[in-house]
């Protein structure tokens, strides 16, 4: 019976597109559409969907040999099976009509209804909604395809797909309504994340985390990375594509989108180089992977400060970040926690790090569309006191409640692969296919 569910799944979804074909017109008076953002938003969609062929690189470089195409594979399933979801009902959770400022109405935006015409999304009138519908997809691929570097080298593909489709509903769209809807509680609340520090990367870091206790440690956790350069290659990507990721959240081609691929770019570089000088202080080499981790950790850091802090802060929030995921990593090691690769201190410790840090530099100097205030270092505590409130409630939702969706995909499907797949390797155990 298992092996014919896909092919229903697969009918269901042909059945809507006849259905409920997506032809309903939303008018908005007369838009004031911009064909300049429009166009940098549609590079920027782009942009951001790069983002996930290169971490499957970034990850596929850092396992054994024998687990190279799986490891890649579970970051590019997510673009197509979170695309799908997304056009049924995935953006509407998130972004429909807001129920108690949790999670947006299902049906608001159905298969995609009334994305035509001349609607627009409130916080980005310049650019049609559909466009901004499509933006925000490639924020809900990569999300899961983050966690994936946790569990890798020992979890069955088929549970993996159940728990990413999960994760999406119960856990992504959630968090994206909270915090970018403007009547989610965290938006409320005056939360400030301009790209995803909150949404992305502490969401992925902390179901990491549950995925590495759950899943328990690797028979053997001792390995060589299969391919460098494939890490270095991931790297580029990842860079070249979070232009599109933070600059694209100003949702048009304006001075704010300048600031924040500024802000992106610095923050990166000097994480990257504190990185290979704190190895070094400590004796040991510089190594290309600690350079790639660390340029890669200030992306995650800068991320939700992107557009609300200046050049010389994002350079902080680098080095401090590079620090402090640096030293988890290290402490990790010495732990019983087989996370693969080090999602948690990297990810959402750097996402954590970088919303503290919000809170410590945002100034309205830089964004006026930043109602809850300075941050700390201009004197003023309420906004840090908010990231604070909002980061450790964040953290608790994302952590427990991929625990029970974990769990739930376990009673559905087991998420192990057995001693003898792990050691033949996933590659060949799961797919039939080797590098």
């Amino acid at each position: 019976m298992k092996r014919y569910i896909p092919f229903l799944i697969i009918l269901i979804i042909l059945t809507l597109t006849f259905v409920f074909p997506s032809v309903e017109f939303k008018n908005s008076g007369h838009p004031n559409f911009n064909t300049g953002d429009i166009a940098w938003m549609l590079m920027s969609t782009a942009l951001v969907l790069i983002m996930t062929p290169g971490l499957a690189f970034f990850y596929g470089g850092m396992v054994n040999k024998k687990n190279v195409i799986s490891t890649m594979l579970q970051s590019i399933v997510c673009m197509v099976i979170i695309t799908v979801l997304w056009g049924i009902f995935g953006f509407s959770l998130a972004f429909g009509d807001s129920f108690h400022g949790i999670i947006g109405n299902p049906a608001t935006f159905f298969m995609m209804k009334g994305m035509l015409g001349n609607a627009t999304w409130k916080a980005a009138p310049t650019i049609p909604l559909l466009l901004f519908a499509m933006y925000q997809l490639k924020f809900a691929i990569i999300t899961p395809a983050l966690i994936t570097g946790a569990f890798a080298e020992r979890i069955r593909f088929n549970s993996y797909i159940i728990f990413l489709v999960l994760f999406s509903i119960f856990i992504f769209s959630p968090l994206a309504h909270c915090t970018w809807h403007p009547d989610g509680i965290l938006a409320k609340f005056g939360v400030l994340d301009f790209a995803g520090g909150t949404v992305v990367h502490m969401s992925a870091g902390w179901a990491a985390l549950a995925s590495a206790l759950y899943l328990k440690r690797r028979n053997d956790a001792n390995h060589a990375p299969a391919r460098i350069t494939y890490v270095m290659i991931g790297t580029g990507l990842l860079w070249f594509g979070w232009f599109g990721f933070n600059a694209g959240s100003a949702f048009g081609a304006n001075a704010l989108a300048v600031t924040a691929l500024a802000t992106s770019t610095t923050a990166s570089a000097a994480a990257g180089v504190t990185w290979i000088f704190f190895d070094m202080l400590r004796g040991r080499k510089p190594s290309a992977m600690g350079t790639c981790i660390g340029a890669v950790v200030g992306l995650v850091a800068i991320t939700p400060a992107a557009g609300f802090v200046s050049v010389p802060h994002s350079l902080a929030i680098g080095i401090i970040s590079a620090v402090v995921s640096n030293l988890v990593v290290e402490w990790r090691t010495r732990t019983s926690i087989d996370d693969t690769l080090d999602v948690f201190p990297c990810h959402g410790v750097g996402g954590m790090v970088g919303m503290l840090l919000t809170g410590v530099f945002a100034s309205q100097h830089v964004n006026a569309n930043n109602t809850t205030g300075n941050g700390l270092f201009f004197g003023e505590t309420h906004l840090f006191l908010v990231q604070l409130v909002a980061l450790v409630c964040v953290s608790i939702f994302a952590f427990f409640g991929s625990l029970l969706l974990l769990k739930i995909t376990d009673m559905i499907s087991p998420l192990r692969v057995s001693a003898a797949e792990e050691e033949m390797g996933l590659d060949i155990s799961q797919h039939g296919e080797r590098l």
